[in-house]
């Protein structure tokens, strides 16, 4: 069987980035924006056809719109993700930077939502009450004030009541933020504080920020246009099946990386000067499509060379500081979620939206029906939402949190429902069933199974996440949600550029600062504010 070589050397050392995730990319802009490094020294390996991991979005004309997921961000707390982005231009306008666009975006669209969350019998609920009482204060008190060695692997319902559960405040933050009562309490207490500032406007969704488009038409595509307008190699369809690594004293350097690329084996031998940046999982890794007629499937198994590029890693090097990949990618059942995109060629059903809602599309943040069975959640982006939308077409994301539980009008759980069923039960919880057969014909929906989406928030022992740069490594560094950053929290862009910051500049001497990390507790005014909406 044939076999690739990597037989033509850049000039110098090189840099191969495993995954192609936001986190590589980041890093390789970091590389060549303030380590100095030309970027045709840097490669960057990628098993799927496209950059960008999780942030994704995809459709045109006569092609199904859909995203995965649907990135918020947030001003206070994105400092790195803002420190990259000001350095990459629009694709429209080299001028402008897409944090500045970004930004400008969100003065002229600001969220402030009017139906935050939904009850029985389609009402709009007040979200302001937050519902918690003096016990559940007491309890989120103790869980802030205890330290993660204390916590260890306990479970979020090991530590607060049904009262709790059921209360508004948990409605609205486990769904801005996709927690399940089963996640790790050391995670939700990470979240409490990080987005401490948050709690004075949850109700609103005020300070969430979105992107223009779609994360992948506008942030992935300009940063892999800068990439390669500064000479980065992708090498696409690649799928890294093994890290090789030497023992040196002490340390450890990778030798070499092994790839299957077009069916064929190959590898890239690893000089010592060379830096090597592996992402190590993937919160999106075997995810199934389905469409108007079928459910998506469930993938058990590690079909995605993310989570099994992990687990060959750690069992070979044992005792090496990789973590335990198994803490994260073998409870399917207690990480998957499933989301769905909708796309509408008549605006009848955003028109009843807005009706309902009182917000323009863009402009509402998330939707709740707190008494879904499938805990239901849907945001309605501002048109366009993606690159090649049509005029005309609008579209909207939402997703289910609770997977196995019977429908309240299609009867069956949400992992086994159509994409047009799907819509059957998000227009009974929204009280339109009178418009059922016209939205029905005018929309198509696809539904997304993910089955680790939430793995990064699974109970874990201390050291189940690997540092970024593990002790004794020389020439690699460690990247993506499943690294150990101290107080940042995982599911979110930031702790991707942040870990690729601290890889880059650690493994490369940069004398540069990493943005700090947002504390709301040393704002007095920001702490006032959320004391107060705590004890409302």
């Amino acid at each position: 069987m044939a076999e690739y070589t990597h037989t033509q050397r850049p000039e110098g050392s090189a840099a191969y980035l495993v995954g192609g995730g936001i986190a590589a990319l980041a890093a390789a802009v970091f590389l060549i924006r303030d380590a100095g490094w030309d970027g045709s020294r840097i490669t960057i390996l990628e098993q799927s056809r496209v950059a960008g991991g999780s942030l994704d979005g995809s459709g045109g004309p006569g092609v199904d719109y859909v995203t995965r997921g649907g990135q918020k961000f947030e001003e206070e707390a994105y400092t790195c993700l803002w420190d990259l982005l000001r350095s990459i231009p629009t694709l429209d306008d080299p001028g402008r930077s897409v944090k500045d666009e970004i930004w400008a975006f969100n003065a002229k669209w600001h969220t402030d939502a009017g139906a935050r969350l939904i009850g029985a019998g389609h009402e709009v609920l007040d979200a302001s009450e937050l519902g918690l009482d003096n016990h559940d204060r007491a309890a989120m008190a103790h869980l802030l004030a205890l330290p993660e060695a204390s916590i260890g692997s306990r479970r979020i319902d090991e530590f607060f009541s049904e009262h709790f559960f059921a209360s508004n405040f948990w409605a609205m933050w486990r769904t801005t933020f996709a927690f399940q009562n089963w996640h790790s309490a050391i995670e939700l207490k990470r979240y409490l504080l990080r987005f401490a500032q948050e709690l004075p406007r949850l109700h609103t969704l005020a300070g969430v920020r979105r992107s223009r488009l779609n994360q992948y038409d506008s942030i992935v595509l300009p940063v892999e246009s800068w990439l390669t307008g500064h000479g980065v190699a992708f090498e696409y369809g690649t799928r890294v099946t093994d890290v090789l690594f030497e023992q040196d004293g002490d340390g450890r350097s990778v030798s070499k990386i092994l790839f299957e690329r077009g069916g064929y084996p190959g590898s890239y031998a690893i000089e010592p000067d060379d830096l090597v940046f592996v992402t190590l999982g993937s919160m999106t890794s075997d995810s199934t499509f389905g469409d108007g007629e079928h459910a998506p499937g469930l993938v058990r198994g590690h079909e995605d060379g993310a989570f099994a590029l992990w687990e060959r890693i750690a069992a070979e090097n044992p005792g090496a500081g990789f973590g335990n990949p198994g803490a994260f990618d073998r409870d399917v059942d207690a990480s998957k979620w499933e989301s769905f995109t909708i796309a509408m060629r008549d605006p009848l059903l955003l028109h009843r939206i807005e009706e309902l809602s009182g917000n323009l599309p863009g402009t509402g943040g998330l939707m709740t029906f707190k008494d879904s069975p499938w805990l239901l959640s849907l945001a309605v982006p501002h048109a366009p939402h993606f690159a090649r939308q049509e005029e005309g077409l609008y579209t909207a994301w939402g997703y289910g949190l609770l997977l196995d539980r019977p429908g309240e009008y299609v009867g069956k759980p949400m992992q086994e429902a159509t994409g047009e069923e799907i819509l059957i039960e998000l227009l009974g919880q929204l009280g339109f069933d009178d418009d059922l057969e016209q939205i029905l014909a005018t929309a198509s929906v696809v539904p997304v199974m993910m089955p680790y989406i939430t793995s990064q928030f699974a109970p874990r022992a201390v050291t189940d996440r690997p540092e970024v740069i593990p002790a004794g490594a020389r020439n690699f560094a460690l990247l993506g949600q499943y690294v150990e950053m101290a107080e940042d929290v995982v599911f979110t862009v930031e702790y991707s550029v942040r870990a690729a910051m601290h890889a880059v500049y650690g493994l490369t001497g940069t004398d540069r600062k990493i943005p700090g990390i947002y504390h709301a507790a040393l704002h007095p005014v920001v702490a006032l504010r959320t004391l107060h909406s705590a004890l409302a």
